[in-house]
């Protein structure tokens, strides 16, 4: 593809096969600043699904000029190279982001899908700027002020989208990894909280723990029959 020196360049050397990957990858993006918008915020969570810990949110806003090559949907990537992105986007001086987050106590109070949506509305209210925009994976987020765009599997769609799913899924697994500290029986700093037959068999045998969700299944029933 050949590039068209109107359009911004990337501020590393990328080769022209990814620079084509991420130039499609950013096409929400540049619809979106071609209507005039300036601070577009990407957002995604991480956690919605496994049986322990909380679950995390982040919201990106990543300048048009700026490209970081490897940038894609975190569950396409190695833990490896995640951590790398993650660093190099959070250590970005141009890149502004914040997380959100809700505990496991939080979900089994409200339900999953409202604790998703108050992680992701955490995590814009902690952006240290004034996102005007708003790319939002698979959900819609209600604001008076702050135009919201959902995007069904957003997180392979959209470039700020990616990297929010990058900051989110590295930020909970971190978390996670700390709490295999306290309670290295579940194995949480192998599977993260997720339904793993490792982490079923745990949960049989020792009982779940302070940071599981007792309304997900099969934690509800083995608590029940615990008790």
């Amino acid at each position: 593809m050949k590039r068209n020196p109107k359009q911004p360049q990337p501020n590393v050397e990328i080769g022209d096969e990814e620079w084509s990957r991420l130039h499609k990858l950013t096409a929400f993006e540049r619809k979106v600043r071609q209507k005039g918008y300036h601070n577009i915020a990407g957002v995604d969570e991480a956690g919605r699904g496994p049986l322990a810990g909380p679950v995390f949110a982040a919201a990106c806003v990543i300048p048009g000029n700026v490209f970081i090559s490897g940038i894609d949907d975190s569950k396409k990537l190695t833990p490896r190279v995640r951590s790398q992105l993650y660093d190099a986007l959070t250590q970005h001086p141009q890149i502004h982001y914040a997380i959100g987050s809700v505990s496991s106590e939080d979900i089994d109070r409200i339900n999953i899908l409202q604790a998703t949506i108050l992680a992701m509305k955490e995590a814009v209210a902690n952006l240290p700027c004034d996102p005007d925009y708003l790319l939002v994976d698979g959900l819609t987020l209600s604001y008076s002020t702050i135009s919201c765009e959902k995007i069904i599997g957003g997180d392979s769609k959209s470039y700020s989208i990616a990297a929010a799913s990058i900051i989110a899924k590295e930020s909970r697994d971190r978390v996670m990894r700390e709490y295999h500290e306290k309670w290295p029986q579940y194995g949480f700093a192998q599977h993260k909280g997720y339904g793993t037959r490792a982490h079923r068999e745990a949960i049989h045998k020792y009982g779940p723990c302070p940071i599981h969700r007792f309304t997900f299944e099969p934690v509800k029933s083995m608590a029940a029959f615990q008790h």
